[in-house]
């Protein structure tokens, strides 16, 4: 694969969404060998070795010349915080870029944005060293275009041995594409904290219990509707397309499930995507959600409509300073919030539905004009992440200041603090993603406690403890969507196009009177096939019959 440049500098100006990248940057090189090493044969996992060993430098006393990686973290706009210059920042300069003789720069990525934002920066040769994503088919598509870099399992375990104790199963089975590995990945605990919550005062003055179903949910809009009270919310459906889920038939085929199910592509032609439709266009149409629900293009948006009011229910990522329940109360101090459960959101007769997670969080890249030594860097930066102590103080802060420090070893978090080593917004998360998407203890109850106090605001634990419950009950009814080991090249040709083509006809079946939404739905429909979903469903297909998906 070569990197071409012109061509994504054209689709950048043309499109400036369009998945089209390179791995070109204009870094120097850095660092001169120090003393030769060869790795042990005991190393596990390797497909990329060759039959004489492999030698690797030694820079564990620090490279002898200073070496500069990039980092990228995201940008979610937390008021008050530089999330590429703070007090965590630093301390990572000190404790490890001064250790080793390297520079560690952080690249913001702005998290609503972030493959424009990788695109741009792929384009123009100024992309960070490691190159990241949540979605498989994102990676894949960076991958497609000879932005990543063929990895060496040798090498991550020779200079990353803790990260790669914990990883490297993981990054043997899961990180392989057509002709070697270019995936490294975070671990991936359970977790719980993407909430539903919904207003209590509102389902008692309207005399009616927490709805079980889709259809009670709708009876409660209703009687909020003629209560005088408020809507359901809403907010415009994008990027990420798990919006169907309660509506799958849990009996789906295989092949059907790998098909259709996929986060970064709406399967706007499904039979759940349909039921879904029919129930927004019910819905708005009845005054039951936000008339102008499409105007809510992000979750502070979808927060603030719930803080003031005018909604009862509200979903977000929940952290123990997440301000919306406060700022609730300061508007209706007699308002009550609980957890909305998954069964009230599913149609009657369906099983409570949900995405699962792979085994593995952040799905990372190493830039194709990395050099060795940065390279190595990288790996001994993820190594250094994933020390027990490191990691805590990265996840927790100053001991006596952020948190105290219970008899079991639980951090109990200061609530209020606000010194110069206050933790983000979502405890320093975008941080040490790198190597977990949650804190770890060495129990399972206290890391149960452990995200009480991470995700839950005082007063609010019985939100987590309800959502963990209901995350449990649920837990035969989640599965992960397909992993397909080649590159679906149409995913990336048409993924963006598609994306804003969804938008506009997903808003217009949802507003089409009653009585149009059929006919408004099977031209939505062909429309979507016709820009570029046709393409994908035959590669998908023709990637099934042969068997490249797991």
């Amino acid at each position: 694969m070569k990197c071409n440049r012109k061509r994504i500098a054209a689709l950048v100006m043309a499109a400036a969404m369009t998945i089209g990248v390179c791995g070109c940057t204009d870094k120097s090189q850095d660092a001169n060998a120090t003393d030769a090493i060869s790795v042990s044969e005991s190393t596990q996992g390797s497909a990329d070795t060759a039959e004489s060993p492999v030698v690797y430098e030694d820079y564990s006393n620090g490279f002898a010349e200073r070496v500069t990686i990039q980092i990228p973290v995201y940008d979610r706009a937390f008021e008050g915080w530089n999330v590429t210059n703070n007090y965590y920042t630093q301390w990572i300069q000190e404790e490890f870029g001064e250790k080793y003789n390297v520079n560690v720069e952080f690249i913001a990525i702005t998290r609503s944005s972030e493959v424009n934002d990788f695109m741009q920066l792929l384009a123009s040769g100024k992309a960070p060293d490691i190159i990241f994503h949540y979605d498989m088919p994102q990676m894949l598509s960076y991958y497609a275009e000879g932005a990543m870099q063929k990895l060496d399992m040798d090498e991550i375990a020779y200079y990353a041995p803790a990260y790669w104790e914990k990883m490297g199963e993981t990054i043997s089975a899961y990180g392989v594409v057509e002709d070697g590995h270019y995936f490294a990945f975070a671990d991936r605990p359970e977790a719980y904290n993407y909430v539903h919550i919904i207003r209590k005062d509102w389902l008692d003055q309207v005399n009616m219990e927490m709805p079980t179903c889709l259809e009670e949910l709708n009876e409660v809009l209703t009687a909020w509707k003629e209560a005088g009270l408020g809507n359901g919310g809403g907010g415009l459906e994008q990027n990420a397309f798990i919006y169907d889920y309660p509506f799958r038939d849990f009996d789906m085929s295989e092949e059907d499930h790998a098909l259709y199910s996929d986060l970064s592509v709406a399967a706007f032609t499904w039979e759940p995507t349909y039921a879904y439709l029919k129930n927004l266009n019910y819905q708005y149409n009845n005054g039951l959600i936000d008339r102008e629900f499409y105007l809510n293009t992000d979750e502070a948006a979808v927060q603030a409509d719930f803080i003031s009011g005018a909604a009862g229910i509200c979903k977000f990522y929940i952290a123990n300073n997440t301000p919306v329940f406060d700022s609730l109360l300061i508007n209706d101090p007699n308002a009550e919030v609980v957890f909305l459960p998954q069964a009230a959101r599913t149609p009657a007769g369906n099983k409570p539905q949900d995405r699962a997670y792979w085994p593995f969080g952040m799905i990372m890249g190493v830039n194709q004009s990395t050099t060795d030594e940065e390279r190595a860097a990288i790996w001994m930066y993820l190594n250094w992440m994933s020390d027990a102590d490191n990691l805590f103080f990265l996840q927790n802060g100053v001991e006596g200041d952020n948190y105290t420090l219970a008899d079991s070893g639980l951090a109990v978090k200061n609530i209020g603090f606000s010194g110069v080593s206050v933790l983000s917004d979502n405890n320093n998360k975008d941080y040490w993603c790198l190597v977990t998407e949650s804190a770890v203890y060495d129990t399972e109850e206290l890391n149960i406690q452990a995200n009480l106090n991470n995700w839950a605001p005082a007063g609010y634990e019985y939100i987590i403890e309800d959502a963990y419950q209901d995350y449990m009950a649920n837990a035969a009814y989640r599965r992960p969507d397909a992993l397909f080991n080649v590159v679906i090249a149409s995913i990336a040709e048409y993924k963006s196009e598609l994306n804003e083509k969804w938008k506009e006809l997903y808003v217009k079946c949802v507003m089409a009177p009653e009585d149009q939404f059929e006919d408004t739905y099977i031209a939505a429909c062909n429309e979507f096939l016709a820009a570029g979903y046709q393409n994908i469903l035959n590669e998908k297909q023709a990637a099934i019959a042969a068997g490249d998906y797991r």
